[in-house]
C-alpha cells in the first residue's frame, strides 16, 4: 500500500505505540500534565478577572442614554457643574421626558472608605448623590431589600455587590458620611452593573453634608431613542452656555474598564508566558525520554519502511495530546476554583472599588487549550526531529 492513506496509518501505528508506552514513563507524563495544567489555569484565571469586570461595565449603560461631564474630563472625580448648567443640559433636545419632566439626573460623586469583608482592610467605595430620575436613567434598578431613601433624609440604599464585599452594609446599619452617621435603609439590585458597587443617597441632602453648594459632577439622561443621542450631544457642545463632553453611558463604562481590563491581560499573559517556559522544558524532557525509551522500537518500525515523516508527525500528535489534557485539567480547575468568585477590584479612572465576580468563559477555556496546544508542539518538536533524524543501523545495534 502506498500514498496518503499508507502514511496516516503509519503515523497511526508509531503514535498508538507511543500512547501504549505512557505507563512506563508515568512520573515524566504526569509531570508534564501538571505543567501544562498549572499553565492554563493561571490563564485563565487571570484573564477570567479581566472579563467579569469587563461583564460589568457592558451591562452598566444602555445605548438610549447618555452622561455628560465637563469637557477634558475623563471621569465624575475630575467633573463639575452648576444648577445652571445641569438644567440647560436636562432641557437639551433629544431628553425623554415623563409627567415629572425630563428624564435627567445630576449627581454628585464621592468617596468613603469602608472595611473590605474579607480583609478588613479599607477601600475606596463610592457615594453617589442622585436625583429622582436616576431610576429611570438607569436599566432594571430595583430595591430587593429594605425601602427606598426618603428624600431630604439622611438616609442611604446600598448596591447589593457593595453590601456582599463591604462591611457595615447591613440593612439597619449606619455609615460615616461628613461627620455625621446615616443609616442604610435598603439594598438595590441593577441587572450586575456598576451601581450595585454605589451607595446611593439624596444629592441635595449629600451636598449639604460635604458642602458642596449647589454643585454636581454629571448628568444622567435617557434619550428619547439611541438616534437621539446625536442630536443631543451636538445640541449641547454647540451651546456657548456650556463646556461639555457627551458620551453614551456603554461607551463610557467600555473606557473606564480599558485601562484596567489592559493591565489584567498584560499581566496574565507574562505570568503565564514564564510559566510555559517551564512547562515547555517540562514537555522536552518528556518526549526526550519517549525517544530514548522507545529507541529500538523507532530504529524497527524505520528498518521495516516507516518514513522519518511518520515518526516526526506521530510524535508531535503525543506531546499534542498530553498537552491538550493538561490543557482541559487546567481549564477545569480554573472554572471550578474561579467561576463567579465575587470580589472587588480599584476602577483607576474613579480611584473607587467596582465589585464584580470572576467569570470563566468558553472564549478563555478554549485559548487556555490553544496556549497549552502551543506548548506541546514546541516541547515536542525538537524530540521529535531527534527520533527522526536517529540513524537506523547505530540504533539497532541496541537490539
Amino acid at each position: 500500500m502506498t500514498g496518503p492513506l499508507h502514511w496516516i496509518l503509519q503515523v497511526g501505528a508509531i503514535t498508538k505505540f507511543g500512547l501504549l508506552s505512557i505507563p512506563q514513563r508515568r512520573g515524566a507524563v504526569t509531570a508534564t500534565v501538571i505543567g501544562v495544567a498549572g499553565v492554563v489555569a493561571v490563564l485563565v484565571g487571570v484573564l477570567s478577572i479581566a472579563a467579569g469586570f469587563q461583564k460589568v461595565m457592558a451591562v452598566s449603560g444602555s445605548p438610549d442614554s447618555a452622561i455628560v461631564l465637563r469637557s477634558g474630563a475623563d471621569s465624575e472625580m475630575v467633573s463639575g457643574f452648576g444648577r445652571d448648567q445641569t438644567r440647560v443640559i436636562g432641557d437639551a433636545p433629544g431628553v425623554a421626558r415623563n409627567d415629572r419632566g425630563p428624564l435627567s439626573s445630576a449627581e454628585l460623586f464621592v468617596i468613603i472608605n469602608l472595611p473590605k469583608r474579607a480583609t478588613g482592610l479599607d477601600a475606596n467605595v463610592p457615594l453617589r448623590g442622585i436625583e429622582s430620575a436616576a431610576w429611570q436613567v438607569r436599566d432594571d434598578m430595583q430595591i430587593v431589600q429594605g425601602r427606598m431613601f426618603e428624600w431630604g433624609k439622611d438616609e442611604v440604599i446600598v448596591g447589593s455587590g457593595a453590601a456582599r464585599e463591604f462591611a457595615g452594609l447591613n440593612v439597619g446599619s449606619k455609615i460615616k458620611v461628613g461627620r455625621y452617621e446615616w443609616p442604610v435603609v435598603g439594598v438595590f439590585s441593577a441587572k450586575g452593573g456598576v451601581p450595585e458597587s454605589e451607595i446611593w443617597s439624596d444629592a441635595k441632602v449629600l451636598q449639604a453634608a460635604y458642602n458642596r453648594g449647589d454643585s454636581f459632577q454629571s448628568v444622567r439622561v435617557r434619550l428619547n431613542s439611541p438616534g437621539a443621542f446625536q442630536e443631543f450631544k451636538d445640541s449641547l457642545t454647540s451651546n456657548p452656555q456650556l463646556n461639555v463632553k457627551v458620551i453614551r453611558q456603554s461607551d463610557y463604562y467600555v473606557e473606564q474598564s480599558e485601562t484596567l481590563t489592559r493591565l489584567i491581560a498584560t499581566l496574565g499573559f507574562l505570568i503565564a508566558f514564564l510559566m510555559a517556559i517551564g512547562a515547555v522544558f517540562s514537555a522536552l524532557n518528556t518526549m526526550y525520554s519517549a525517544v530514548a525509551a522507545r529507541t529500538r522500537e523507532i530504529a524497527t518500525l524505520r528498518a521495516l519502511g516507516f518514513g522519518s515523516g511518520a515518526v516526526v508527525v506521530s510524535l508531535l500528535i503525543e506531546a499534542l495530546l498530553l498537552a491538550v489534557v493538561g490543557g482541559v485539567i487546567g481549564g477545569s480547575l480554573a472554572y471550578l476554583a474561579f467561576n463567579n468568585l465575587h470580589t472587588s477590584t480599584m476602577n483607576f479612572q474613579s480611584f473607587s472599588q467596582v465589585a464584580f465576580a470572576f467569570q470563566v468563559t468558553p472564549r478563555l477555556l478554549v485559548r487556555g487549550v490553544v496556549w497549552a496546544a502551543v506548548i506541546g508542539l514546541i516541547g515536542g518538536l525538537f524530540p521529535a526531529i531527534r527520533a527522526a533524524r536517529l540513524p537506523v543501523a547505530l540504533a539497532l545495534r541496541e537490539l
